[in-house]
Formats: C-alpha cells, sequence, structure tokens
C-alpha cells in the first residue's frame, strides 16, 4: 500500500539546485514545445526522499527548461529505463552566460543551454518499494 507525504515545497528553480538531486529519477518522456516560447520538458518521478529500506518517496514532476539551446547528446536502448545519475551545472564555455546542463542517466546523456530551470511535482510524492512509479501511480505521461 502507497501513503502520500506532504513537502513544504513543490516547485523549484536553479536557485535551488545546490540542494536537489535527480539521482534514481525515472525520465518517462520529452517535449519541445515553441508556444508562446521555446521549452524543453521533461516528465519524470522525482524521488524526494526514503531508501531501500524504508521504501521512497516518488512523486510526478515535470522538469522545464526555457528557451533551450545547443542540446546534444546520446542515448543507448530505449527499450531499458532512463533513470538519472546526476544532473550536473557547469559554466558557460562562452560569452554567453547560459550555464551548460549536463544530464546523464544510466545509458544516456545529453546537455542543453539554458539560462535556468524550474521543477513542478504534480501530486504529493507517494512511498513505494522501489525509486519509480507505476502508469497508474502517475497518472501516465503529463506536462
Amino acid at each position: 500500500m502507497t501513503v502520500t507525504a506532504q513537502l513544504d515545497q513543490t516547485t523549484w528553480t536553479e536557485a535551488d539546485y545546490p540542494r536537489m538531486g535527480w539521482h534514481d529519477s525515472r525520465v518517462h518522456a520529452f517535449s519541445l514545445t515553441g508556444e508562446p516560447q521555446v521549452r524543453l520538458l521533461l516528465d519524470l518521478d522525482y524521488v524526494t526522499g526514503g531508501g531501500p529500506a524504508e521504501g521512497f518517496l516518488v512523486a510526478p514532476a515535470t522538469l522545464v527548461f526555457d528557451e533551450p539551446w545547443g542540446l546534444a547528446g546520446g542515448f543507448g536502448p530505449l527499450a531499458e529505463p532512463l533513470d538519472i545519475a546526476d544532473i550536473h551545472r557547469l559554466p558557460s564555455p562562452d560569452q554567453h552566460p547560459a550555464p551548460v546542463w549536463h544530464i546523464e542517466g544510466h545509458n544516456f546523456a545529453f546537455e542543453v543551454r539554458a539560462t535556468g530551470y524550474r521543477q513542478f511535482l504534480r501530486c504529493p510524492p507517494l512511498r513505494v518499494p522501489v525509486p519509480a512509479l507505476t502508469w497508474d501511480e502517475r497518472g501516465g505521461v503529463s506536462f
């Protein structure tokens, strides 16, 4: 049985980066939108706490990079889950002030330039035995 947990925060930005972590967060979908501005969206299961002994606290979330550019990277077999190992904020390699966001995972890695991000939890975290939600628990893919 899963139970929900309440957080004191459900929206984060790049200002929160030092205290955030994405390890074991599963990516379910990517989207590039262009109206009214260009955005890169990741639909993911964000691990907010817990661990193997007590169960993981996981919530469906949307990670949004506004006005992204310089997207590059690669993916291994897409039949395997896309679990994030870490997201690194790297300094700008040129005169443009936007940092490089390096998203590395088990079987994939990509980089995107963007001035920052916003991440939204779409519902309270559930306590589950593994750091990923079922399709029904997360309500499918949603942006």
